[in-house]
């Protein structure tokens, strides 16, 4: 009897960690739901796989607008019938500017993505998979190194994901009498576009500008790859995989 592949969305998988770890999936026999706000961006996610198109799910989303998140799992609920895995990686950061500078605008933006859009896509992830026959699934939320430690002038960025640690807890405890586990995994300095500008130095918290040291994007895919591939009466509550000598304790 064939074993069905599982069905895993992951949010932001237009570029960086998100495209990486489509790849990965992909590589292990996953079908895989892609969701992001610019659509030609996850056709070349799928394009650079050359991945059979039977595998891939292209839903434009923006998941700062809940009803789009919802229009996004009636999808995957009407395609599939199930999710086994959501991968919450959709995150943005706000320009570092100091603290009093901040406007309404920057702050409300990275809240709508990286808090309350990881909230709608986890609530809707908690409906499917309660409902589902076998019941349960997997949810792994993007933190960030910043989920920890803060870089100088970044509390939009730092406030949004302290609170997804808060989110992947609750949704833990909340999971278990459902066979859902959740999880987080915080990565520093992965070599994706976003952390480009690591390569010609970035404000410490001692004032001065320095380079950072970045790792392979393909190792943090492979971590979130791990978390997802774990029988769901086994979980990995947090995991930090970063840049061995970027800093970290304390920011140094």
């Amino acid at each position: 009897m064939a074993i069905s592949p599982r069905i895993s969305l992951i949010t932001g998988a237009g570029s960086g960690i998100g495209r990486a770890t489509a790849h990965a999936f992909w590589e292990a026999g996953h079908t895989v739901v892609l969701a992001g706000r610019r659509e030609a961006k996850l056709r070349q996610t799928v394009n650079e796989a050359a991945v059979d198109e039977t595998r891939a799910l292209i839903v434009p989303t923006d998941v700062s607008d809940r009803r789009a998140v919802v229009e996004l799992f009636a999808r995957i609920k009407s395609s599939y019938g199930r999710l086994d895995v959501l991968f919450n990686n959709a995150g943005i950061s706000a320009i570092a500017d100091p603290l009093e500078s901040i406007s309404e605008e920057d702050w409300m933006s990275v809240v709508g993505v990286n808090l309350n859009g990881a909230f709608w896509c986890i609530q809707e992830a908690f409906k499917l998979m309660k409902s589902q026959q076998p019941r349960g699934g997997r949810i792994i939320n993007n933190g960030s190194i910043s989920a920890h430690v803060p870089r100088p002038n970044a509390a939009p960025y730092t406030a949004t994901k302290h609170a997804v640690t808060g989110l992947t807890k609750s949704i833990a405890l909340d999971g278990r009498a459902y066979d859902i586990a959740c999880g987080q995994i915080d990565i520093g300095n992965a070599g994706t576009e976003m952390t480009e500008r690591m390569g010609t130095g970035v404000p410490q918290a001692d004032g001065a500008n320095r380079i950072e040291p970045r790792f392979d994007v393909r190792h943090a895919a492979e971590a979130v790859l791990y978390m997802a591939s774990l029988p769901l009466d086994t979980n990995v509550p947090f995991m930090t995989v970063m840049a061995n000598k970027m800093p970290y304790a304390g920011r140094g």
